[in-house]
């Protein structure tokens, strides 16, 4: 019996030796799983537990135009943060943050008491100026910190607002480009991380550490300063001119598709957005506004009776006796009497609703519809840009012979600015239809090297360029012979279109004396480097025709945009005809090297300006061969 419980008492200890060594390697697993593999983890918890972060914002990307020029920059603006468990006197604290911060005392109290790890003065401590965040470091209060941040800083005001729109002050954008594309503008925070005990006490033997912010990328835009400039001022002067309930302006790159320029009155400072009604900034109208085209629609009509072979321009002759009946129904054209018998051209250059007419009869409802879906009209373009609206037209099922005839001279369907520009680019850039696009790149915000760029994207081919040829060379003849002459620019060729259309009332009712009048033109004629599209809402004081308020101020953006863009003056094309009361242009003659006695014979049309002292003209200001207005001065310069 004793053996037996001697060998028993040998097997517990075994078993009691090698449970024991199980649970040690156990534990000893255990340590050295959590000495190995979960060291990092655990101290970075602990760090995570001991550490206070001030954060850092990133600065926005820059907004530039297609030329570097900064259209949305960056400006410090400093923010107030506070650690409350390290301020030592907390009345004194909130006593000077209030004198500098303009709040009272007993709300900064509230900041830097709350029981919270790190707390941001919201919304007097954001955003502060320079010289506050130097008065509050000038201080030394312990436990107050200034982290640095941004705000943005527009440098020319209102200058193309409903495009590049705005941000919040978390820097967040809210409408607009900005809005669009925060991702790639906002960058990524950064941070000052310090570690304190649970007292909130700095621990002196852990150094600080810095995590820098990423700034956003810079966006380059295809907008040319100098047209957007240019279409600004004449915004500016229509505004100031006929108090119109609103206008539009477009201008477009008919090779690419690029956005040149955009504006729309009215308009907003994107630094004082909270200043204007939401319905003013929240309304960017060359991409959002709906409106009957009228007769800026016509070039669509025209483009498709030529690409099917319905007209022969030249030959073909139409009989204008002033309507047209269609249904039962009466349509009128714009000229009480008609136009009379003309031909299809002369139907073009005078906007002749009964001649389209015409043209949409030979059409029929099926072709006429293919065409309109074809120049992108009932959808929208796919701009990189909010808001976009994709316009109205009839379904096909419920057109009948009178929608058809409308439609035809662009009333009783609805568009946007845009389609009309794309639309009218297609027509006449050899009948590429380009998708609009208003980002060029992306920038590194440091290097400013390219570090992607947008290429332009030709859906399709709508017209042939045979078709093209032809619709140039007709609306060429509507700036030189017809209803567009007040777009005619000496020097330039330029082609386009009236429009004249009516507005609907909140009745459903077309409204009386109240138009939309536009025009859209490109140029040069024969090889269109910009479309220009411009709609004036309501026009007052004034007899409301496209050709009289809209085509003189299309003249002017079409003028000196080429001639920002380095396009040379010419002098082949169609001349202007001019009516009464327009005085045709006097070309300046040859007077340099000519004698002082013979100037008053050879400029009897025009003012001299003589400076220098001789008997001969030496230099000429402007020089011969430019067209100049009657009573228009000629600077010469006198010597021997």
């Amino acid at each position: 019996m004793r053996r037996v419980s001697q060998v028993i008492v040998k097997k517990r200890l075994v078993t009691v030796f090698f449970v024991g060594m199980f649970i040690f390697m156990v534990i000893a697993g255990r340590l050295g799983y959590v000495q190995f593999f979960l060291s990092d983890f655990l101290i970075a918890k602990a760090e995570e537990s001991w550490s206070r972060d001030i954060t850092f914002e990133p600065e926005r990307g820059k907004i530039l135009d297609t030329n570097g020029e900064v259209l949305v920059g960056n400006q410090s603006a400093p923010t107030v943060m506070v650690v409350p468990r390290q301020i030592k006197e907390p009345e004194q604290t909130a006593k000077n943050l209030s004198q500098i911060l303009d709040m009272s005392v007993e709300k900064a109290y509230t900041h830097v008491t709350k029981l919270i790890s790190i707390e941001k003065i919201h919304p007097e401590g954001r955003k502060i100026s320079e010289e506050q965040a130097a008065a509050i470091q000038s201080l030394n209060m312990p436990g107050v910190y200034i982290a640095e941040d941004s705000e943005r800083y527009y440098p020319h005001g209102s200058f193309l607002s409903h495009v590049l729109g705005f941000s919040g002050i978390d820097n967040q954008g809210l409408l607009g480009l900005e809005a669009y594309y925060d991702e790639e503008l906002k960058g990524e925070k950064g941070a000052l991380s310090f570690f304190s005990d649970a007292k909130g006490k700095r621990m002196p033997d852990m150094a600080d550490v810095y995590e820098p912010p990423i700034d956003g990328k810079d966006l380059k835009l295809t907008v040319d300063y100098q047209v957007q400039s240019i279409i600004e001022r004449e915004l500016d002067i229509a505004q100031a001119k006929y108090n119109p309930d609103g206008a539009v302006a477009l201008a477009v790159d008919p090779d690419t598709g690029k956005v040149v320029g955009m504006a729309s009155r009215p308009n907003f400072d994107p630094a004082d957005y909270q200043k204007v009604k939401p319905e003013v900034y929240n309304r960017n109208l060359p991409v959002w506004s709906t409106y009957e085209p009228g007769s800026t629609f016509k070039i669509i009509t025209l483009a498709a009776a030529l690409e099917e072979g319905l007209v022969d321009l030249e030959e073909e002759h139409f009989h204008d006796s002033g309507a047209v009946k269609v249904d039962g129904a009466t349509l009128h054209c714009w000229k009480s009497g008609g136009h009379g018998d003309q031909t299809f051209l002369e139907v073009v250059q005078n906007s002749c609703n009964p001649g389209f007419v015409e043209l949409g009869e030979r059409l029929g409802k099926e072709k006429l519809f293919d065409y309109i879906d074809l120049f992108g009209f009932g959808s929208k373009t796919g701009i990189d840009l909010e808001g976009e609206g994709s316009g109205i037209l009839f379904k096909r099922e419920n057109v009948g012979p009178v929608e058809q005839a409308t439609t035809a001279f662009g009333q009783g369907v609805s568009v946007t600015p845009i389609q009309q520009v794309m639309a009218v680019a297609a027509a006449v850039n050899g009948g590429y239809y380009y998708e609009p696009y208003i980002q060029e790149a992306w920038l590194d915000p440091v290097s400013g090297e390219v570090l992607e760029e947008n290429e332009p994207v030709m859906k399709e081919q709508v017209i042939s360029e045979e078709t093209s040829a032809q619709i140039r060379h007709a609306l060429e003849s509507v700036v030189a012979q017809g209803t567009g002459r007040g777009a005619y620019v000496e020097g330039y060729r330029v082609g386009g279109k009236t429009g004249t259309a009516q507005k609907v009332g909140p009745d459903g009712k077309y409204m009386e004396n109240n138009h939309i009048v536009s025009f859209i033109g490109f140029a040069p004629a024969d090889d269109p480097e910009l479309v220009v599209y411009l709609a004036i809402d309501n026009p007052k004081n004034t007899v409301q025709f496209g050709g009289v308020v809209a085509a003189p101020i299309v003249g002017n953006i079409m003028g000196d945009s080429l001639r920002a863009m380095g396009v040379e003056p010419r002098k082949d094309g169609l001349e202007k005809e001019y009516a009464w009361p327009e005085e045709p242009l006097v070309e300046v003659p040859e007077i340099t090297g000519m004698d002082k006695e013979d100037l008053s014979r050879m400029l009897m049309n025009l003012e001299v300006e003589v400076s220098g002292e001789g008997t001969k003209v030496v230099t000429q200001a402007p020089e011969a061969g430019v067209k100049v207005p009657t009573g228009s001065t000629v600077r010469v310069f006198l010597g021997d």
